[in-house]
């Protein structure tokens, strides 16, 4: 079975959609998004720095771009989704996760992401707080020792990896005092991202999300909130909205994963994150971290060995559902 996963903020690299702009029709898809999301993202993705794409407004609108544009010239007909035995995404991956499968069109995904950048912008604003990477421990005392801090375990990504978020006061209490055998890392964030400091941000994305139209999953898609299959579209922006402000649980997605079979995971670019934490997690599964163009024959064949054949391996069979201009 094949498993089909989107990065989230974080992942971005200066410069990692130059070599896809070459295609014309990539260039035009990407100008819809654009427009879209109110940014110039082609410039964002070829000539800004890591400074500017890690702004949070920037980064989660260039992420799920990026990350439909790799799926829509891998898998260009929605029958082509018929290859494909589960979906998911990673925080504001999730976004991207809910487009390929059809739940969002590619325009309503933009729109959405664009005002999640924005609101979660403006409440990491309103008061400083981060984000810590805990490596290694013993998760149950890594988890207590978090709670005991203050602050929010915001992701948990199986083996090895716990994110903690919460003020900079929580952040270095945790940092003097680690978990036995754990490091403390900080992490390049603007905010808290997926604890009670985003809970403006959920209230005014809940007003755009309630305007729109929400098609139900074409084939299994996996929620942050539990690991749990979501087959109801209302069911899944609405998931989408309230995990701004709750822990993203990685783990129980790659649990579900694992239960459901899956033998390959391929991550959509801007790659590498999800497929390492896959292989200390998912072992035995094959893993492909899709960046270039030039990938896409590998990917296709790796998609065949895991899945299914594709129809067409052409970026001009967008969708019907893509992105308006």
């Amino acid at each position: 079975m094949l498993a089909i996963v989107a990065p989230g903020q974080g992942a971005q690299k200066p410069g990692f959609l130059t070599p896809w702009l070459a295609d014309s029709v990539i260039a035009e898809q990407l100008t819809a998004y654009s427009a879209a999301a109110g940014l110039d993202l082609a410039q964002f993705g070829t000539e800004a720095d890591e400074d500017t794409i890690r702004d949070t407004a920037v980064a989660q609108p260039l992420l799920v771009a990026a990350g439909l544009i790799a799926t829509r010239s891998l898998l260009p007909t929605p029958d082509d989704l018929d290859s494909v035995g589960v979906v998911a995404g990673h925080s504001v991956g999730e976004i991207t996760a809910a487009a390929v499968v059809g739940t969002l069109n590619d325009t309503d995904a933009m729109t959405l992401v664009a005002e999640r950048g924005r609101r979660m912008a403006e409440a990491s604003a309103a008061r400083p707080t981060s984000m810590s990477a805990v490596i290694g421990g013993d998760p149950a005392e890594v988890l207590a020792r978090i709670a005991e801090t203050g602050l929010t375990a915001a992701n948990n990504n199986g083996k090895g990896q716990i994110v903690a978020a919460g003020t900079g006061e929580e952040l270095a209490a945790l940092a003097e005092n680690p978990p036995t055998r754990a490091r403390v890392i900080p992490l390049s964030v603007a905010g808290a991202f997926h604890t009670k400091h985003m809970a403006p941000a959920v209230t005014q994305l809940a007003t755009l999300a309630d305007t729109l139209q929400a098609a139900d999953p074409r084939t299994r898609l996996l929620s942050n909130a539990d690991g749990q299959q979501v087959a109801d579209g209302a069911e899944v922006v609405r998931r989408i909205v309230g995990q701004v402000a709750n822990p993203v649980r990685w783990d129980l997605c790659m649990a579900t994963m694992a239960d459901l079979g899956v033998t390959g995971l391929l991550e959509v670019m801007p790659a590498g994150t999800l497929t390492g934490i896959a292989k200390r997690n998912l072992r035995g599964v094959d893993l492909f971290a899709l960046n270039t163009p030039e990938q896409l024959g590998e990917a296709r064949e790796f998609v065949s060995r895991h899945g299914g054949e594709i129809t067409r391996h052409s970026a001009e069979s967008a969708p019907d559902d893509g992105p308006a201009a």
